[in-house]
């Protein structure tokens, strides 16, 4: 059972590979890196991905470039987003944005690791139908953020 639907998802990710080499540009042709960026998935919109470019988080082999520079095999592209630089190189062009599995294979991630998430402890939890905090409830929650933040005197803000 558990082969039949890997080979089933395997051929499914053939499939998405195959009409992602037919969409993608001729011997000679080239594609815009902002396009590129938002195809494999690295941005979540294409105008997000021009934004970066005209910001000056995107380079390709070390240089800043604009939203309209061809891209070609081979390039490395460093993009900087959401507080994390992410090292590819180009794999494969392709315009048109593909599923996951597929993006993937249009580079070579050479990243560093993200970095650890912070953790966060849990909000507070209040019983349902319990109303607005009392004047002695706020307090205690201010003497908790005071010793959140590691105040010396609670209540000064």
């Amino acid at each position: 059972m558990a082969s039949e639907a890997s080979e089933g998802d395997q051929d499914r990710t053939a499939a998405a590979v195959a009409a992602a080499e037919a969409a993608a540009p001729q011997a000679g042709e080239s594609v815009r890196v902002d396009s590129w960026i938002w195809a494999v998935r690295l941005i979540k919109t294409r105008s997000l991905g021009a934004a970066a470019c005209k910001g000056g988080h995107v380079r390709v082999n070390g240089e800043r470039v604009k939203p309209a520079h061809s891209l070609r095999v081979g390039d490395e592209v460093r993009l900087r987003h959401e507080n994390r630089e992410r090292i590819v190189v180009v794999k494969r062009l392709i315009r048109k944005r593909v599923g996951a599995p597929v993006a993937v294979q249009c580079y070579v991630d050479n990243s560093p690791p993200p970095p650890p998430r912070e953790a966060v402890a849990p909000a507070g939890v209040r019983d349902r139908g319990a109303g607005r905090p009392t004047k002695r409830d706020r307090r205690e929650l201010d003497r908790l953020r005071a010793l959140e933040k590691g105040s010396s005197r609670p209540g000064q803000r």
